[in-house]
């Protein structure tokens, strides 16, 4: 059901099982794992993740699980949580188109995501009131990181879907589109930072993971900041880039 294509510097990774919602089991986790290990060693320059049909991913397919002897740590400890960690460090930038259901794994997906435009319509948020079971995938963090302590609880208790709208206007994740325009918008951001300077790209994307997850304060940034900018001085892009200006032409960006 996990689709991989690379064209133009740009893998696209498509979840294409939409008869089920692109519902996830163990052996869906195994080929997207692949895949963007597959589209890592190639080289690529920039990722679009989507979901074909009217759902980005509804979860975890939970259509042949027996509760009595569900191996819960090995979905996900074993399985999700180090696919979500090789797509969080994918060293390119990466983008998610997201319609329709965005729950449970599905979420997790564009949580470990860089950049996810949501259409007006999707649903965002936590389904799992209704199976006695709780948020996974990071949503946790997610939430109370960007809505409170509140909101978080009222939409665990209460099973209410966002709207791409207010999941956007709510700082979830980066724009809105029309439905019928997501997929597009994304695919076009993809190529646009294919064409970049990756390898700056790539240093902010690290600075902002180290800023989420060390917490560091506005100095321990422009210490970063300082390293990055010393070693990027050094790239066949930061000559370009200078270059171009000076000479008032487009830069050419290679990515090195």
């Amino acid at each position: 059901m996990i689709e991989l294509t690379i064209a133009e510097g740009v893998a696209e990774i498509v979840l294409n099982a939409p008869e089920k919602l692109n519902a996830l089991d163990e052996s869906a986790l195994r080929e997207l794992d692949a895949a963007y290990a597959d589209a890592e060693q190639s080289g690529v320059r920039a990722l679009l993740l989507r979901g074909e049909g009217r759902a980005f991913c509804a979860g975890r397919d939970i259509s042949h699980v027996d509760p009595a002897d569900d191996d819960v740590p090995g979905y996900l400890d074993a399985l999700l949580t180090p696919l979500l960690r090789r797509m969080a460090a994918f060293p390119a930038p990466t983008f998610a188109a997201a319609q329709g259901a965005c729950l449970g794994v599905g979420l997790g997906l564009l949580i470990a995501t860089d950049v996810v435009y949501v259409a007006e319509k999707a649903k965002i948020g936590s389904p799992f009131a209704a199976l006695g079971a709780t948020l996974d995938s990071g949503g946790h963090a997610l939430f109370a990181q960007r809505l409170g302590a509140h909101k978080t609880l009222d939409l665990i208790y209460t099973g209410r879907l966002m709207s791409g709208d207010e999941a956007v206007a709510s700082g979830l994740f980066s724009r809105v589109f029309p439905d019928d325009e997501v997929q597009d918008a994304a695919s076009a951001a993809a190529r646009r930072a294919a064409g970049g300077a990756t390898a700056a790209f790539l240093a902010s994307k690290m600075i902002v993971m180290r800023m989420r997850d060390e917490r560091m304060s506005l100095w321990e940034t422009m210490g970063a900041e300082a390293v990055a900018q010393t070693q990027l001085s050094q790239t066949e892009d930061y000559r370009e880039g200078f270059a171009a200006f000076q000479q008032k032409r487009p830069p050419v960006f290679r990515g090195r």
